[in-house]
């Protein structure tokens, strides 16, 4: 006599459905694309005294686009009040402008 096989439950399309986690959302950042004077003068008051300064700690301190946040580098450089690190093609290091450094 052969052994009782069990009925197996479960198989095929009568298996439950894996239920995927819905991912957290990030929400969007809203950051400004144009500098009005608050912002200015927040980066020409502020950014100076940063330790390390890139186009990344711009647009999250600041709350800036990439664009405004290079556009400001570049400015704040030409006016020597920050002085270059690292002017690699993806990532600008910058930092404050000291006597040491010169």
């Amino acid at each position: 006599m052969p052994p009782k096989v069990k009925a197996k439950t479960g198989v095929g399309k009568a298996q439950k459905k894996k239920k995927w986690s819905k991912g957290k959302v990030k929400d969007k950042a809203n950051n400004a694309v144009v500098c009005d004077r608050p912002t200015y003068d927040k980066i020409m008051k502020e950014v100076p005294t940063f330790k390390m300064i890139s186009q990344s700690v711009l647009i999250d301190r600041m709350k800036v686009n990439g664009s405004l946040a290079r556009s400001a580098i570049r400015f704040l450089e030409s006016e020597g009040l920050i002085k270059k690190i690292v002017h690699h093609n993806g990532q600008w290091i910058y930092t404050r402008a000291t006597a040491a450094l010169e």
